[in-house]
């Protein structure tokens, strides 16, 4: 079977695959003598076996873009898709590796490739999956040591610093973007939020419960409700607020939290990029981005909040609520980061050695 790779734009007449939130245009065009049309088998296949049936746009897009990667590969090595052996993807993932992907990286990259396959097997376009039994590298790399965190004295600089510009802001306008972005470094380092549920976080999914003020926020096929503090639910408000004031526009339970302010996107949605922009110029203004053996990032603040939660008292499962882990092993590498300094094995042999000096 021939598949022909188009770009999306060159791609007019393919099918549309509705994902709930936008509509996701095919890339690949199978000849029409085929059976099915790989692709939007795949996307079929997705949408009502991935997550239990309700996978997030996000997801879909995610999945159908590593698969692109993946045909892609397959049209340079003149190899149909629906004709590879394991031996194939062995190829494949060799050059994964090649091309220095991180371990857990390749792992889910042909964790897609085999579902891919899965779909085409459900529908009869083969017998066996030809990625069943190929596995990623093993990654040796200690788990603790991928985690990047501040210190509190660190976090508490860096809140200061966010706080002390806001207090010197001159117009309302500076105003609205300083408390915007000191809202969202606070929900995300103190309570461990992620950027992508920063950037789909609306005004409807903010929660009030008496005084209490929380979010609902969603992703990796999950919903809970995060508490926040009465500090981050006060400027949440003040931010809120002052929006309406300066954009002079009313905001609506379907609106998002966070916006963008610039003149070409005024009010739209804040976008990931963006939340990662934010976050970057807090940390290079503070000096904290880049440190010798270190370098921060805006996920760094979940790693920030979580491994501080853990050293100052909360318990596992609570730390465990508050990130939205599925496994507790996940949250458990938060308590090793702290572990491993603050209880040196060896800083006990030497004292009981008596080799301090």
């Amino acid at each position: 079977m021939k598949i022909e790779i188009v770009s999306v734009e060159e791609s007019k007449t393919t099918n549309t695959v509705e994902t709930g939130v936008e509509s996701i245009k095919s890339a690949i065009v199978v000849p029409e003598t085929e059976a099915a049309n790989l692709e939007d088998i795949f996307a079929r296949f997705l949408q009502m076996e991935v997550g239990d049936g309700a996978a997030s746009a996000d997801t879909i897009r995610n999945y159908l873009s590593q698969t692109k990667q993946y045909l892609n590969w397959c049209h340079d090595n003149l190899l149909s898709p629906i004709e590879a052996e394991p031996e194939d993807i062995k190829l494949y993932r060799q050059y994964l590796v090649q091309s220095e992907y991180a371990n857990s990286t390749i792992a889910t990259k042909l964790n897609i490739i085999r579902i891919l396959y899965k779909a085409a097997q459900t529908h009869g376009l083969i017998s066996n999956n030809p990625a069943s039994s190929v596995k990623a590298p093993k990654d040796r790399k200690d788990p603790a040591a991928r985690i990047t965190f501040m210190e509190a004295e660190e976090l508490k600089f860096l809140l200061d610093h966010l706080q002390s510009q806001l207090e010197k802001a001159k117009t309302n306008k500076v105003r609205l973007s300083l408390l915007r972005d000191r809202t969202l470094i606070g929900i995300m380092s103190l309570e461990g939020c992620r950027t992508v549920e920063m950037h789909q976080l609306k005004v409807e999914n903010i929660v009030r419960q008496g005084i209490k003020t929380g979010l609902q926020v969603s992703a990796k096929r999950a919903s809970r409700i995060v508490p926040l503090t009465e500090n981050l639910a006060a400027q949440l408000d003040e931010y809120l607020q002052l929006r309406r004031k300066v954009l002079r526009r009313k905001i609506k339970p379907a609106d998002y939290v966070f916006v963008s302010l610039s003149n070409n996107n005024k009010g739209g949605q804040l976008s990931r990029r963006s939340i990662r922009e934010i976050c970057d110029r807090a940390l290079i203004e503070c000096n904290l981005k880049y440190t010798p053996g270190r370098t921060l990032t805006a996920h760094s603040l979940r790693h920030t909040a979580g491994t501080l939660a853990l050293r100052t008292g909360s318990d596992l499962r609570q730390v465990q609520d508050l990130l939205g882990h599925a496994d507790p092993r996940t949250t458990s590498i938060y308590a090793h980061v702290g572990d491993r300094w603050e209880h040196n094995p060896g800083a006990s042999i030497e004292d009981k050695l008596d080799l301090s000096s």
